[in-house]
């Protein structure tokens, strides 16, 4: 009676080919989910759990590096040229990026309209400031709308005038213009390939319903850039609360830009860090920005979540 058991137990211990195959799916699934978690560890997990244990630790010249647990977080509270320099890249995000998404899709619009000629032209230069490298863009702007060196020092000394785009109250509103003249190409390519990944039987029963080209655009096309839309937001915050090079070159080739040390949250982590060997208050300023940011973008993300179900 046992030895019958025993072989009986030792059947149903036995992987069948259904079990077999179960586990190899796993480790199949594992090997192609291995690349991308390695690197989303050491270039995510890594950096930022190496960032707050650096946030809770100070650098002074006598007696070296300490444990100061959350004070870098209490000091940064209260600190004016960290919060002065949230409120301008929020101010800038405000103004900034709703001005270059609605650009970008009425570009996309139009070259979706198929009415323009030279659409395939109109495409690449476009784009084409995009692939300019940002430390590139800002020299060619700095020195066009720079008075020291550029086009505006030329148009001075014609005019007669003293046009400066880089006074304190307009230097944010040239980086402005940097800004979207690099970016907006980048946002039309993704409402154009939204548009056309429309159905053209969805234009073609607006047609025989007798809806004109603004009736389409409104109730077919501008539906189908909401999720569009939405990413497009996310990625645009995300980029300017990263707001690094333009201000941080712009000094160099222009005069009196109003540009200080904490310009934008990053310029400050940057200036910190580098200059005043406080790398833990930096530490703990970059985990402050990247809280931030991914609070506005989640908010953002539940925005377009209710609009689509709208």
């Amino acid at each position: 009676m046992s030895l019958q058991s025993t072989s009986v137990d030792a059947e149903l211990a036995a992987p069948t080919p259904r079990r077999r195959n179960k586990v190899k799916r796993k480790q199949t699934g594992w090997l192609f989910l291995a690349p991308f978690a390695l690197l989303f560890t050491f270039v995510l997990i890594v950096p930022i759990s190496y960032s707050a244990y650096l946030s809770v630790f100070k650098n002074a010249l006598v007696g070296g590096t300490s444990f100061v647990g959350f004070d870098n977080y209490v000091k940064l509270m209260a600190d004016d040229n960290f919060w002065d320099a949230v409120r301008r890249v929020l101010l800038f995000t405000a103004v900034q990026v709703p001005i270059m998404l609605l650009s970008a899709a009425l570009i996309a619009l139009a070259l979706d309209s198929r009415r323009l000629r030279g659409t395939n032209f109109a495409r690449i230069s476009v784009f084409l400031p995009y692939a300019v490298p940002a430390i590139v863009s800002t020299l060619i702007w700095g020195f066009m709308l720079g008075v020291r060196y550029g086009l505006f020092k030329s148009f001075n000394e014609g005019l007669g005038t003293s046009i400066d785009p880089f006074t304190p109250p307009l230097t944010l509103v040239s980086i402005g213009v940097m800004i979207t003249w690099a970016f907006t190409g980048y946002n039309v390519l993704i409402f154009y390939s939204a548009l056309k990944a429309i159905p053209h039987d969805l234009y073609e029963a607006a047609s025989i319903d007798g809806a004109k080209q603004r009736q389409i655009i409104r109730f077919v096309k501008l539906p189908a850039l909401r999720g569009s839309i939405t990413i497009t937001v996310i990625f645009s915050i995300i980029g300017t609360f990263q707001m690094f090079n333009e201000p941080q070159i712009l000094p160099a080739i222009v005069s009196n830009s109003g540009i200080t040390t904490h310009y934008t949250p990053n310029m400050y982590a940057y200036q910190l860090a580098f200059t005043g060997s406080e790398h833990g208050y930096a530490a703990a300023l970059a985990l402050v920005m990247a809280l931030i940011t991914v609070v506005l973008a989640y908010a953002v993300q539940l925005w377009g979540m209710r609009r689509a179900l709208d």
